[in-house]
């Protein structure tokens, strides 16, 4: 009986329509013999109406209190989900972050977890029920509610996995994987069938709003392979594990309004592909301020904002 770790984002389960989706989802995960843990993001919008909530109140709202505020709406999602599926008639239990032993340190809105403590979830899941927890929120040495950051309930989904030894981490949100661009930004993008752990890492801290970049770290030292799906269809997604051995260019990034990173292994080494690269930089007549290149990555700074309309013509020139 394989042990499987599913998380849905705020976008997963903005309503109760939603809710119906996700929960048959878990369902036909859980109907295939296996021990389910769900976690789950606050629905919708619901962290941003937190805080603009707490800043009429105060300037500068106290840091615990905001922590013990913006937990709220994860737990709103837990009991919806939990209420539903016991409705449907598959028993399922919702824990908090502190019920489910995640202990951060003492950072609030951005702590990081040191340690879970999988007791109570394992005695949960050996009673044969779908085990629903709190993304995004843990508890510290004073026993203080504490949360863990934008994207934060990508890295509860990747340690609860590892702490349970799981053997895959989903990550369900409103797209079918990870494409070779921004597909608002690029009209011709395509998805990707898989990525290296350091691919996604270098995606992410380009801007890109994919995965929380902790949970990737996570997931790279602990060897956990993460799915990313959509809830709203049966799409297959991108794999992220550390088992490709090729050198391919995956993807391009627009980071703020001047800087384009291309990502994929081996760039180092392809030389043909940073000239034509250089070539478009020159033809366009595009003042480059600043060229790295690495191992798994090329990032260029410009002077002036780039257009999407080169952003389209260097993706369609690796792809």
């Amino acid at each position: 009986m394989e042990t499987l770790v599913l998380k849905f984002g705020g976008s997963s389960v903005a309503d109760n329509e939603k809710l119906k989706l996700v929960a048959q989802k878990i369902i036909d995960l859980y109907k295939k013999k296996n021990k389910i843990v769900v976690i789950v993001s606050a629905q919708g919008k619901t962290t941003d109406k937190l805080i603009e909530e707490a800043h009429s109140l105060s300037k500068n709202p106290d840091n615990r209190e905001l922590d013990v505020l913006l937990s709220t709406g994860e737990q709103i999602s837990i009991a919806k989900l939990s209420i539903l599926l016991n409705e449907m008639g598959y028993h399922s239990i919702s824990l908090t972050g502190w019920q489910a032993g995640i202990y951060t340190n003492n950072t609030n809105q951005n702590a990081v977890i040191e340690e879970i403590n999988a007791k109570r979830i394992n005695e949960e899941l050996e009673k044969g029920k779908i085990v629903i927890i709190a993304g995004f929120q843990g508890y510290n040495e004073k026993l203080d509610i504490t949360t863990l950051g934008r994207g934060g309930s990508d890295t509860t989904a990747v340690a609860i996995a590892t702490a349970l030894k799981a053997q895959k981490c989903y990550i369900f949100s409103d797209v079918d994987g990870i494409y070779t661009g921004d597909p608002n930004q690029i009209e011709n993008t395509k998805k990707l069938s898989k990525l290296t752990y350091k691919e996604m890492l270098e995606i992410s801290s380009e801007g890109a709003k994919v995965l929380h970049g902790r949970c990737v770290e996570i997931a790279e030292k602990y060897k956990i392979p993460i799915i990313t799906k959509s809830t709203f269809n049966e799409n297959s997604g991108t794999i992220i594990s550390d088992i490709i051995e090729e050198n391919t260019i995956k993807s391009v990034v627009k980071k703020q309004i001047s800087r384009i990173s291309i990502i994929g292994t081996g760039i180092i080494r392809n030389i043909e592909f940073i000239k034509k690269i250089m070539d478009i930089i020159t033809a366009n007549k595009l003042e480059m301020l600043e060229c790295n290149i690495s191992e798994s990555k090329i990032s260029i700074d410009f002077k002036n904002e780039i257009p999407n309309n080169i952003l389209a013509l260097i993706h369609d020139e690796i792809h």
